[in-house]
């Protein structure tokens, strides 16, 4: 058992201790961004995620294996993405902007959420051995969502950043943009699983997550 919980951590990218806090946050997290997407394309007049089962809070429905078992040994991963037929929207880049914005909004949102409770446990001073481990869930639910929200705002593909910028570009730079679409993906797989991500994504990360979790202290002192 020893053995197997060292060979765990050396492969996790977060403790042991956290993985079931970590697995419920992903499902939740990973299952509320898709759906954001398909609600929203949806509500544009498309119907394809739901014709194909995709407008769902059914976390099976949404999880990619691949994408899920990377976030926990690399700290990134993506859930399966929701078909989108632009033909259905009468303003296809304004809808497409908005359909793969909503995505991270909805992860910025629970983030949002996730720390009003945390804060309102901490400034209450309403502290049981519950208390504890509602801190210890929330403490990883606000950071995935963080990760989630501006991980996939970066502007490489097949990420929703990257989505939203082909749709504000130009016709003909978006045809730019996906003849070296292949190279794209090949730099992006090549930053997360080696040691550039400590230099690349994670800072960036790092910083904007911090700067939001200043917000929401901000926010939330005014009222408590």
């Amino acid at each position: 058992m020893d053995q197997l919980s060292n060979f765990l951590s050396g492969i996790l990218r977060y403790p042991i201790e956290q993985l079931p806090f970590v697995v419920i946050t992903l499902l939740i997290a990973f299952t509320v961004h898709e759906f954001a997407h398909a609600y929203t394309a949806y509500k544009f007049g498309d119907p394809t995620a739901k014709d194909q089962g995709r407008l769902t809070l059914n976390p099976i429905q949404h999880l990619d294996p691949l994408g899920t078992i990377l976030i926990l040994i690399a700290g990134f991963g993506w859930a399966r993405p929701v078909p989108v037929n632009r033909r259905h929207f009468k303003n296809p880049r304004a809808a497409g902007v908005l359909v793969s914005l909503m995505g991270p909004v909805s992860n910025l949102l629970m983030a949002f959420i996730g720390y009003g409770v945390f804060y309102f446990i901490i400034s209450t001073g309403s502290w049981t051995t519950t208390s504890n481990f509602i801190i210890d869930f929330l403490n990883v639910f606000i950071q995935l969502n963080m990760m989630l929200f501006v991980f996939n705002l970066f502007p490489l593909p097949p990420l929703d950043g990257y989505r939203i910028v082909e749709d504000l570009v130009s016709p003909s730079m978006r045809a730019k943009l996906t003849q070296y679409e292949q190279y794209s993906i090949l730099v992006f797989l090549i930053i997360l699983v080696t040691p550039l991500d400590r230099y690349t994504i994670y800072p960036i990360m790092q910083a904007v997550s911090s700067f939001f979790i200043r917000c929401f202290q901000s926010i939330f002192s005014m009222f408590m």
